[in-house]
């Protein structure tokens, strides 16, 4: 990314993954606040940690548990994705994920797959009920946060690092402000170089996180990883957080619907 020197930038690794900060008018000190919030809220939603709120809540055999202001919300945002991708985005998919042997960080590898345990994911809004502070799940239900948290988070640190900045967590971006030369933020999608003000941007692709034959996005109807002959999707929307589910969306729909679902929810898309 090309920026002026009044541009303040922070590169860390955080979520399993790579990520960049960048501001006007804050200092480093800032920008660090951002990281930390990052990872301290990464750590309460992660599966990957027997202490996490979100394990709590998957392990809690159908009991409602206390949950922080921000995992609340974040649930409600995956209620919110199931609903604007007619059930293709779909956080109980955590079932499946430990069938095809993601039970933990792929850094550590994947595990054993078990496909014959795979099944449909069931009906988010059936499964999981959201109260102020509290949130429960159906005995046997699980659920996973990876997928809808990254823009969400982005969101937030691009209105948390002031009028001017950029957040990128992987791919999940979020631009707020006019950018360093005042047409927008430069950033790269799908091998050009766009503009974001006050937009969004994410990646869904079947191409990394991969493992053998299997990778990572589960299609929620069959409960094994998708095969819509879609292999990546990049999307450009109102948020970060609705690029990711538009993008997700689309890549499960196919190249058959893919284009008219992205026409009716992104300001731009590429397929492939």
């Amino acid at each position: 990314m090309r920026h002026s020197s009044a541009v303040e930038a922070h590169h860390f690794e955080a979520l399993g993954t790579s990520c960049s900060l960048f501001s006007l008018g804050v200092t480093r000190s800032q920008l660090l606040q951002g990281e930390f919030w990052v990872r301290e809220l990464g750590a309460r939603i992660t599966r990957f940690s027997d202490r996490s709120e979100l394990a709590l809540l998957n392990g809690a055999q159908g009991e409602w548990v206390d949950v922080s202001a921000e995992t609340e919300f974040l649930l409600r945002e995956a209620l919110r994705a199931y609903e604007l991708s007619a059930g293709l985005v779909n956080a109980a998919v955590l079932p499946s994920m430990l069938a095809i042997g993601y039970t933990r960080s792929l850094a550590a590898g994947a595990s054993t797959a078990r496909l014959e345990d795979a099944r449909p994911a069931p009906p988010l809004t059936e499964v999981l009920s959201v109260r102020p502070g509290r949130a429960r799940l159906e005995l046997g239900c699980g659920v996973d946060l990876g997928g809808i948290a990254k823009g969400w988070m982005a969101d937030r640190l691009a209105t948390r690092l002031g009028r001017n900045a950029l957040a990128n967590l992987g791919g999940d971006l979020s631009a707020a402000g006019p950018g360093p030369n005042g047409d927008g933020w430069p950033v790269g999608f799908a091998g050009v170089t766009v503009l974001l003000r006050d937009q969004g941007a994410a990646t869904s692709s079947v191409r990394r996180r991969r493992w053998g034959d299997l990778h990572h996005l589960i299609d929620p109807r069959t409960g094994l990883p998708s095969q819509s002959g879609l292999e990546e999707v990049s999307v450009v929307a109102a948020t970060g957080c609705d690029a990711e589910v538009v993008a997700k969306t689309a890549l499960l729909l196919g190249p058959g619907l893919a284009t008219a679902y992205c026409a009716a929810h992104a300001q731009a898309w590429w397929l492939s």
